[in-house]
């Protein structure tokens, strides 16, 4: 491949209440990371923080330089609020406590 080859990828970011998906067009061989940085995002999005941020592609956490090719959707994760683990043993506990009460014991 030549140095002038381009490639066409999606960025993607969401917040609850907001998000962008920007199509950038990118020299072959740009990585995650560097997709994202220059997709301009970051302005769209008060305190995203790519250095540190997860990144995949099609739902597929990959390597900040992970290199794309056409077609790939850059997806910028937001870290976690709680611990899937944890809530879940959460549920369970008031699931069960639930079940005794209305059992009456």
């Amino acid at each position: 491949m030549s140095n002038d080859t381009k490639i066409t990828v999606e960025v993607a970011y969401a917040l609850p209440h907001k998000q962008a998906l920007l199509k950038v067009e990118l020299p072959a061989g740009t990585t995650a990371l560097e997709a994202a940085q220059q997709s301009g995002i970051t302005g769209k999005f008060e305190g995203l923080d790519l250095e540190n941020a997860t990144l995949g592609v099609f739902g597929q956490v990959v390597a900040p330089g992970h290199k794309l090719r056409d077609g790939d959707r850059v997806e910028v994760y937001r870290p976690l609020i709680a611990d899937p683990k944890e809530v879940r043993k959460a549920r369970a506990a008031r699931a069960k406590e639930r079940r005794a009460h209305d059992k009456g014991e």
